[in-house]
């Protein structure tokens, strides 16, 4: 078993290393927030029936269990949506930074959802984060309303791993990663059928827009899916969400060497990111030394 956890903690160090390039991709992909979305969840579904049928996995679940992976597909479509829209209006490093409160976010809803203990260290850490988010508010008041939809998504990437982290106790990750893409591809179709959004010009896509698209879909979604929910199996929803929260790192180093000057930000900015960056790998020190001790 610490062996087996030392090799999914290897292998969601590179999930989220392709995740931090997946901000990337966001920003490259010239589609509107939504419909980048559904075209990834739509390619991704593709490239894991593909697998599916490959391996020869059964499908059959129970229709309580079946509602539940939809719902959550419906919280990592909206965690998608928001993440990437918030690049789309701010920037990879304003967004990136700000889903490092993802931890917080899984400190607070575990107690609330399975009743387990609130731990005084994480709410004193918790508050630290705010002051480090505090001061990116102040620094880079222009970004407002893109570092409030960054912290929606990070809320909704909690609640995912939360959510998940039971599921995946009892089923297959390729099996529950088909259902909840395929539920957020459902949800989303409809949002689009309501507003028209589908026609002729809606599926023309650039050679590059599908390029990009199918190098999201396929490593940093189909892939990365599959494997950070099979992680979980091994892994706390904590210490995925702490994990998780060294994309902005990538993403952030990713971002300046590839965009340069439109990822360079304030000093002040970076004085909040690293406030909040050390908070969750202090964070993640203490939890270590906790296992060990006990």
């Amino acid at each position: 078993m610490p062996n087996d956890n030392l090799k999914s903690y290897l292998h969601l160090h590179l999930i989220v290393f392709i995740w931090g390039f997946t901000a990337i991709l966001g920003a490259l992909i010239t589609l509107d927030a939504l419909p980048l979305v559904w075209f990834r969840m739509l390619f991704a579904v593709g490239f894991i029936a593909i697998y599916l049928y490959y391996k020869k996995l059964p499908l059959r679940v129970p229709f309580k269990i079946l509602m539940q992976f939809l719902f959550s597909g419906l919280v990592i479509a909206l965690h998608w949506f928001t993440f990437f829209h918030a690049i789309k209006i701010s920037n990879v490093s304003i967004t990136l930074a700000c889903l490092s409160t993802g931890a917080l976010f899984a400190a607070i809803l575990e107690p609330i959802l399975y009743g387990k203990k609130i731990v005084p260290y994480e709410l004193f850490f918790g508050l630290l984060v705010v002051v480090g988010l505090y001061i990116i508010f102040n620094v880079e008041g222009n970004y407002f309303l893109g570092i409030l939809t960054a912290l929606s998504s990070a809320f909704l990437s909690a609640l995912f791993a939360v959510i998940n982290s039971r599921l995946v106790q009892s089923y297959d990750a390729t099996v529950i990663s088909f259902y909840e893409l395929s539920g957020g591809v459902v949800f989303f179709s409809f949002i689009l059928l309501f507003f028209g959004s589908f026609s002729v010009s809606f599926f023309q896509l650039s050679v590059k827009d599908l390029l990009y698209l199918l190098i999201l879909s396929s490593v940093c979604t189909a892939y990365a899916f599959i494997a950070s929910t099979s992680v979980m199996k091994f892994l706390s929803p904590y210490t995925v969400m702490l994990t998780i929260n060294l994309e902005p790192i990538y993403g952030i180093i990713l971002a300046v060497l590839i965009f340069e000057e439109k990822e360079k930000m304030s000093f002040g900015f970076y004085i909040g990111a690293f406030i909040i960056l050390l908070t969750v790998l202090l964070n993640a020190v203490i939890k270590s030394r906790k296992k060990t001790a006990s």
